[in-house]
């Protein structure tokens, strides 16, 4: 819409930009395909086009590429890209993470995950989200997320603000697991 108010100008000028970038107009947010391009800008430069070892604080212009790409190799964060930022990702040579085993102390009869557990993988996959959008900005009280849940026809809301409280106050409850997915994430809190 931003391309001007005469449909055949701004057919030419899509296509201009598109000549310049076939990802110009990514339906995914643009932090995303920043921290994305420079990563592959860097593993053009190398042998097959894979990308080197990039590490936590490693940054280019203020942001931490080496944190980006931990988080996008995080099992959750993974299953919450669309297939194409995957096979971008993986042509890099970026895998995800194996998923960890679920905890030894889940007290349900084999049925999978518990509520409790279910209710923390959605506030989690929601923090997750937060992070990628807006860094290390406090996540508002009354904030709500909303996330995509496998199984869920439509994207749930995840009160975020409210489980960051709420779990704050209850982390010496928290699992080895659950405590070491929230590190993961640098929030400063945990």
């Amino acid at each position: 819409g931003g391309l001007g108010k005469d449909p055949e100008r701004a057919a030419e000028r899509a296509k201009q930009l598109e000549a310049i970038d076939p990802a110009w107009n990514c339906p995914w947010p643009l932090n995303w395909q920043r921290h994305y391009r420079v990563l592959a800008d860097l593993a053009a430069d190398e042998p097959h086009g894979h990308l080197p070892d990039v590490q936590p604080g490693v940054t280019f212009d203020g942001d931490d590429l080496g944190q980006w790409l931990k988080r996008q190799k995080q099992p959750g964060t993974w299953a919450q890209l669309s297939t194409e930022q995957q096979e971008r990702l993986s042509r890099l040579g970026i895998k995800p993470a194996p998923t960890p085993p679920p905890a030894s102390t889940t007290k349900s009869s084999g049925k999978g995950p518990s509520k409790t557990q279910q209710a923390f993988q959605r506030g989690l996959a929601a923090v997750t989200q937060w992070v990628e959008r807006e860094g290390d900005r406090p996540v508002p009280r009354g904030h709500s997320e909303q996330i995509t849940v496998d199984g869920e026809a439509e994207p749930v809301a995840v009160k975020l603000g409210v489980w960051i409280s709420n779990t704050k106050s209850r982390r010496d409850k928290l699992s080895a697991e659950q405590l070491a997915a929230l590190a993961e994430l640098d929030v400063d809190w945990i």
